[in-house]
């Protein structure tokens, strides 16, 4: 029997569920809510990486060419990154804390192969070359995602000077991606329909940056995280305009692109309001908890009900694929 293709984005489940996870240990770091609802999540998004990992190795090792097809393609390949940036996270979050030695040697290991990944993906970028219109957001992931978790979590397992050059890796990638993909989503034709989901990555480099500058700078606010959270707030506003866009998506394992990008501005939010201390701050607290956690459930039940349906994983069909099998494109 042939092996199933698993396409890249599928990553993006474990992705998001981790960033969920987050935000209940930071709900939970700041006393609101128990640790065990985070830990929970936690494990939850490392059994669902390990079970993604595991197909997706069965299924590129049933046939040669296909890893370098994913990684070559122009469409799915920057997603294989998120097989590395997560368990990176989860190591920072849910392993650490209890094996802290352990934790800090995975975290690494993690970020030099997200490092190096990203140092891979720039030179093909450069190599390619590649056409503008193939940019989409989730360019972002390889090297700003990667470097700005990887940034959060080396803080998180005590290596400063690491997380500052990976914060400096992060937010340069950001201003020359971030820029090449507003001018490609601003004045070329839009993004098919397939990939529409990956615009909410937009408000995700603002918000895991302030993440990493919280671990950083020890939660307090200053000017560096008032700056980011001013262009977080502008990227968030412009979502509102897209929600007619929105609206109008069928689930697909696309749509797990909310997911991380959410969660990620929903734990800023609670380093802000923490620090801020409003008037309200607990009713806000398990307002913005109560979002993030309604939007990934939601997403995860959907998820559920395609997989019992067997319309989550693409037709077999195309994965009976040939020593050069034909690389992936818009259906993502």
């Amino acid at each position: 029997m042939a092996a199933r293709r698993i396409p890249l984005n599928f990553f993006g489940m474990s992705f998001g569920l981790a960033g969920l996870a987050v935000t209940w240990v930071t709900a939970a770091e700041q006393g609101h809510v128990p640790r065990s609802v985070g830990d929970a999540l936690l494990a939850l998004s490392a059994a669902v990486w390990l079970v993604t990992t595991a197909l997706y190795l069965r299924y590129v090792c049933a046939g040669r060419g296909r890893l370098s097809a994913d990684l070559l393609d122009h469409v799915a390949g920057p997603f294989a990154s998120l097989a590395l940036i997560t368990p990176m996270l989860l190591a920072a979050q849910g392993l650490a804390p209890h094996a802290p030695t352990v934790g800090r040697v995975v975290v690494d290991v993690f970020l030099v192969l997200t490092v190096v990944l990203g140092g891979w993906f720039t030179g093909q970028w450069i190599y390619g070359p590649l056409e503008l219109d193939k940019l989409h957001p989730g360019y972002f992931l390889p090297t700003v995602a990667g470097g700005l978790v990887a940034s959060a979590a080396a803080a998180e397992v005590g290596q400063r000077r690491l997380a500052e050059v990976m914060l400096g890796l992060g937010l340069i990638c950001w201003l020359i991606l971030g820029s090449m993909i507003l001018g490609r989503l601003l004045f070329r034709p839009a993004l098919p329909t397939p990939l529409l989901p990956t615009l909410a990555i937009e408000v995700a480099p603002a918000a895991v940056a302030s993440l990493a500058w919280f671990a950083i700078n020890g939660d307090h606010v200053d000017i560096v995280a008032a700056g980011l959270a001013g262009y977080g707030l502008l990227m968030v506003l412009a979502q509102l305009r897209l929600l007619p866009v929105f609206l109008r998506l069928k689930f697909t394992p696309s749509t797990w692109a909310f997911t991380f990008s959410w969660a990620a501005v929903a734990t800023a939010t609670l380093h802000w309001i923490d620090a801020g201390h409003p008037a309200g701050r607990l009713l806000w607290t398990y307002l913005v908890l109560a979002t993030a956690t309604a939007l990934v459930g939601g997403i995860a039940v959907r998820t559920l009900i395609a997989l019992g349906q067997h319309r989550l994983l693409p037709a077999a069909a195309a994965a009976a694929t040939t020593d050069h099998p034909t690389p992936q494109t818009a259906d993502h």
